[in-house]
């Protein structure tokens, strides 16, 4: 295999599994909550307790692949990088404001970086939103009212944020196939993320 096909590890399986199962989970909350919350879905798919049922516990239940993933060294390296913000990355992030062509990165960019640091906060805000509008004996009236207000519009807003993950992933062949597989061409690696230093393949 010449250097133009070399592959390196980029995902472990554990990694991979955590990544699929809370997109799954996510996927099925913000479709159940489109059937609640828009006329039309709610009209067409019917049930609405059978709906409430599926969005709750694929709610209470987001958290659960990260905590188990938690126990692979792999994983727990990757969240430790994906927390910090290092002088690289807000170089990547003055290139992408500039729209310059080389933009420094480890094994993750600073926008990468900054989705998975939205998407655990906004899961645990809306997991506790969510268990506030679930067990109404937990608080008073208006604490679930505002508790409802933000759980709403959070969502929304993952929403969005999700479908732009979505397309941006969709944009790289080469980034999808890391996480469909655990391995990336070399070439990739060294374009896309010069600071990373990758393992070959086990």
């Amino acid at each position: 295999m010449n250097r133009r096909t070399e592959l390196v590890l980029r995902f472990t399986r554990a990694e991979r599994w955590v990544h699929r199962v809370t997109a799954a989970l996510m996927g099925v909350c913000l479709a159940t909550a489109g059937c609640l919350y828009l006329a039309p879905l709610a009209e067409l798919v019917g049930n609405r307790p059978l709906v409430v049922t599926v969005h709750v516990w694929c709610g209470l239940a987001l958290p659960v692949p990260l905590l188990l993933g938690l126990a692979f060294r792999a994983l727990r390296a990757d969240l430790a990088r994906l927390s910090r913000f290092t002088p690289t990355d807000w170089q990547w992030l003055r290139a992408v404001r500039t729209r310059a062509a080389h933009r420094p990165a480890g094994k993750f960019n600073a926008g990468q970086k900054l989705y998975a640091q939205w998407t655990l906060g906004s899961m645990l805000v809306i997991v506790g939103t969510g268990l506030l509008m679930w067990l109404t004996h937990l608080a008073p009236a208006s604490w679930r009212t505002g508790a409802t207000f933000v759980h709403d519009w959070l969502a929304a807003a993952i929403a969005v944020v999700v479908a732009g993950h979505v397309r941006m992933a969709w944009l790289d062949p080469e980034s999808r196939l890391g996480m469909r597989t655990g391995l990336v061409e070399r070439r990739w690696a060294e374009r896309e993320h010069p600071h990373w230093r990758p393992a070959d393949p086990e």
